[in-house]
């Protein structure tokens, strides 16, 4: 009797300390860990959400810990093995849901890991070339790859990163192989392309319309449904209607908190979010790097978590039948 009455009582104090542990947070800085370098599109979405979180939780210091490596699956390691208090989070975007099938002996599982706080946006891609690129337009482009097989050279800024799969996707859909060439990051990729040594690239619009925008690359397509509204890009086809029927590639980016988090500390944090997702500079400092914030219901937990397991059932496949990996 004494010693379940001892035990019901540590329960009781370990429930207690929950409680108040949830009542007071956040009482200290909130990390949220990047699975990218410094710099990067995925960096510079969480800086400007790190800001607006920070409001939102009261103006409690929310930072950025930059941990990159194996398509993000380091950084997102560090998370899953992190205290479940709140105090440390995730953003991460499409790598989430590659990291199953892209990544060897991954040391945590995606689905069940993790705790699924929302949505944060939607980035479009565009399918660029080098500036002597001799086709004007998409049917044009077409042409040329048909013409050329064997002897196109797909750039990329690495195994597991946006490029990687659209250009993937991209070369399933267009039922044709093209020679990767991986990079160390955009940066040297875009370089590159310039300069001719590469064909073709696909990567986020975040990184794309500014090279668009001083006519140093050629622009073909956009990976959206629908054409964007932005005055630079509204001109450019999708590839949808191009004839890629159903050709769509965002790279969304999503906030994640460890297993095992309290309840109360997560609707405070989706909570948080949903505010951000609103914040007036948010939203402007999203839309000046071509992302569309989210609005839907993946802003929701339950929503989040369905979208990422759609989003595995449809890359799986794709990598597999390439056969990489990220190590």
């Amino acid at each position: 009797m004494k010693r379940v009455l001892t035990l019901t009582l540590l329960a009781a104090a370990a429930v207690s300390a929950t409680g108040v542990h949830a009542a007071d947070y956040p009482n200290k800085p909130v990390t949220i860990v990047v699975p990218f370098s410094a710099g990067g599109p995925t960096d510079r979405v969480a800086r400007d959400l790190a800001e607006a979180m920070r409001k939102a939780l009261g103006n409690v210091s929310v930072v950025i810990d930059n941990v990159p490596g194996a398509g993000s699956s380091i950084g997102a390691a560090k998370v899953a093995r992190a205290t479940p208090d709140g105090y440390t989070l995730l953003l991460n975007h499409i790598g989430m849901s590659t990291i199953p099938t892209l990544v060897r002996n991954v040391p945590f599982k995606v689905e069940t890991d993790f705790e699924y706080l929302g949505i944060v946006n939607d980035v479009p891609m565009t399918l660029i070339a080098k500036p002597s690129m001799p086709a004007n337009n998409y049917k044009e482009l077409v042409t040329w790859i048909g013409a050329n097989k064997g002897k196109i050279n797909l750039g990329n800024a690495g195994v597991g990163s946006a490029s990687h799969l659209c250009g993937l996707l991209y070369q399933s859909a267009m039922k044709t192989e093209m020679t990767p060439v991986p990079y160390k990051g955009t940066a040297p990729a875009i370089t590159d392309l310039i300069g001719g040594q590469i064909d073709l690239l696909c990567d986020q619009t975040t990184n794309t319309s500014p090279q668009i925008e001083a006519k140093k690359v050629k622009a073909y397509a956009v990976t959206t449904q629908k054409r964007l509204s932005t005055p630079l890009l509204k001109d450019l086809p999708t590839l949808d209607e191009s004839g890629l029927k159903g050709f769509t590639v965002a790279i969304w980016h999503g906030l994640y908190a460890p297993k095992g988090t309290p309840p109360a500390i997560l609707k405070q944090l989706n909570d948080a979010l949903k505010v951000a997702l609103k914040d007036p500079e948010f939203i402007k400092k999203e839309e000046a790097l071509g992302a569309v914030v989210a609005t839907d219901d993946r802003i929701e937990p339950a929503g989040h978590k369905k979208f990422v397991a759609d989003e595995i059932a449809k890359w799986s496949p794709i990598i597999k039948a390439a056969g990489v990996y990220a190590d």
